[in-house]
């Protein structure tokens, strides 16, 4: 399969799997919220997040292993793929009794710091059960999982993702409304989730020649460790928030922001996963060593990026608090309409999309450890940012928080890709920035008449096309005047003319 097939193969399950996974995910919660209420989805918010700070996986030494297999794979070299999946295996079962230990710490503190009624008994017993879950859906059979995303098959992984969150959904749904508890609903989720590691460990198993009784002397992985610290810098900004307003807030607003995060979480992983392969074609490029064609891709990748995000995450600012409040009808303990709290953290996300395709030539050049220090600051700057405005401004200052290390790491990324990588003008990023601001500007005052009175989901959606058209109008209009050479430069590439 060709690189240009293998991409929008990758990108089309890559963009259903999050339409899948944003759709179940308002499923679920909404669900919770009528069977058990905001406090219970505010516990399962907050031990999720706590639990997502031992995840290092995705993009921490998981980035590392995948940009280490990138050279090998392209040289066809079985032996060495065979030593860097089992030093790579190695390693996740370190992970895991570093994970078993973060669960026993937590199971002991948790029930100490909640601000709730729940015993201490139901708090644990569910965060044993949700722990059961994370480790099924992140350690077992991530090696696999790297392989394939390195290879540019990530379509695999992403078509058994797609069919066990249809599974969870179907399955949670219905013992939900059967009066199951919290906790049966939970463990069903966990035993669901490792049919994931057992699909991908059968396909690499049957379509690759992997030596497991290899040997090897020294680490094949080179840089895991500044992978590993870098994501939990990325970790701690991912989930901050959460941890500050459990500690000092109340559960109910745990509620209120997870709702509003679900939504621009979900936003946010359309755009990345649209973006699945990416890396990979990018350190394929780079182990050949095709710099001319990396810069023209990359450029090109770069508008489409930034035309995404503006427009997505634009329609996302008009439309999200409409769509909480049909969301959260007739949910009367906590008022869920908190319009500024919303548009701070659509714009953080925002922020975090525009550095996508930055973010990935990084990772596929291995640049772990020279870029670990921007990492750093972002985190140290939500924490400070967070804890200092949380106790004034609540939500708001939650989200500042994250806004705010948002913008220094996208910008760190565009410095940094600049100076040591592409060599490219930082004037282009610049020039991106302020079109992107312009197109958000005036769909703001071509589209402020349009106001939400509905209260049914079919009169958000007549909403949410009003103000998609009104976004798409402008920022078509303002790319044609402002980048016309480029558009014609994408078009030629989606027809496949070059």
């Amino acid at each position: 399969m060709s690189r240009k097939k293998k991409l929008f193969f990758n990108t089309l399950t890559g963009i259903i799997k999050q339409v899948v996974t944003v759709l179940c995910g308002f499923i679920l919660p909404r669900y919770m919220l009528v069977f058990y209420g905001s406090s219970v989805n505010g516990l399962i918010s907050s031990i999720t997040h706590f639990l997502s700070f031992i995840s290092l996986l995705d993009m921490g030494v998981g980035a590392v292993i995948q940009a280490n297999l990138y050279k090998p794979l392209a040289d066809k070299d079985n032996t060495q793929i065979s030593m860097i999946l089992k030093a790579s295996e190695r390693f996740f079962r370190r992970l895991a009794y570093i994970f078993i230990g973060y669960i026993i710490v937590l199971c002991i503190a948790f029930p100490t710091v909640l601000n709730t009624t729940f015993s201490p008994i139901f708090t644990v017993s569910l965060l044993i059960i949700l722990s059961a879950s994370t480790l099924a859906q992140y350690l077992f059979g991530m090696t696999y999982q790297l392989l394939l995303n390195a290879d540019q098959r990530p379509y695999v992984q992403l078509i058994i993702q797609i069919g066990t969150i249809l599974l969870n959904t179907v399955f949670s749904v219905v013992l939900m409304s059967l009066g199951a508890s919290i906790h049966i609903v939970k463990l069903t989720a966990a035993a669901v989730y490792v049919l994931r590691p057992l699909g991908q460990i059968l396909y690499v198993r049957k379509h690759y020649d992997i030596d497991h009784k290899v040997k090897f002397v020294g680490d094949p992985i080179k840089q895991k460790w500044n992978g590993f610290s870098q994501h939990m810098a990325a970790v701690v900004c991912q989930n901050i928030d959460v941890a500050v307003l459990t500690v000092f807030s109340t559960l109910e607003n745990v509620s209120i922001y997870s709702v509003y995060y679900n939504i621009t979480y979900g936003v946010q992983q359309i755009i990345i996963t649209a973006a699945t392969g990416l890396e990979a074609l990018f350190g394929n490029m780079i182990a050949k060593d095709e710099k001319e064609q990396l810069l023209r891709t990359f450029s090109e990748v770069e508008r489409i990026t930034h035309i995404g995000v503006t427009l997505i995450f634009s329609i996302t600012a008009f439309t999200i608090v409409p769509f909480v409040s049909v969301y959260t009808r007739g949910i009367n303990d906590t008022n869920y309409i908190v319009p500024v709290f919303g548009l701070i953290l659509t714009a953080a996300y925002a922020v975090q999309c525009l550095r996508v395709p930055y973010f990935c030539v990084i990772k596929a050049a291995g640049h772990f450890k020279e870029t670990q220090n921007g990492a750093y600051i972002s985190a140290l700057l939500n924490v400070a940012v967070t804890v200092a405005l949380v106790f004034r401004f609540g939500l708001i200052g939650a989200a500042s928080g994250t806004l705010v290390a948002m913008i220094y790491h996208t910008c760190y990324f565009v410095w940094y890709l600049r100076k040591n990588i592409l060599k490219r003008h930082i004037g282009y990023f610049v020039k991106y920035l302020v079109t992107d601001c312009l197109i958000a500007g005036v769909s703001y005052y071509a589209a402020k008449w349009i106001v939400f009175e509905g209260t049914s989901y079919i009169a958000w959606i007549i909403f949410a096309i009003e103000i998609a058209l009104i976004v798409l109008g402008v920022n078509c209009l303002i790319s044609i005047v402002f980048y016309r050479k480029q558009i014609k430069s994408v078009i030629g590439l989606l027809k496949g003319q070059r």
